[in-house]
């Protein structure tokens, strides 16, 4: 499980880069990157990382259902995903 620290650095990016938006595409298209840069680094959609919404792990993360595959593989054999199921041939 990730650190709570890290978790809420993650969600503080987001909601700066949320409120940034507007802003940010408009001196992109006015082509005004000295002023893109005075905006603070973690305005960047780049530098936001998707995590797993229950557990905080960054890494085997599967954007369908917004978690990471270790908690996908325990949530779907007990069936906690509604049309999961193991696959068997």
């Amino acid at each position: 499980m990730a650190k709570e620290g890290i978790k809420a650095r993650g969600v503080k990016r987001e909601k700066l880069v949320a409120k940034f938006a507007e802003k940010r595409a408009a001196l992109k298209a006015a082509g005004d990157y000295e002023a893109l840069d005075k905006l603070p680094r973690n305005a960047s959609p780049v530098r936001l990382h998707n995590r797993c919404k229950l557990t905080g792990r960054p890494k085997g993360y599967m954007r369908q259902f917004g978690i990471s595959r270790v908690t996908f593989r325990e949530m779907a054999l007990a069936g906690k995903i509604p049309g999961v199921r193991k696959a068997s041939w």
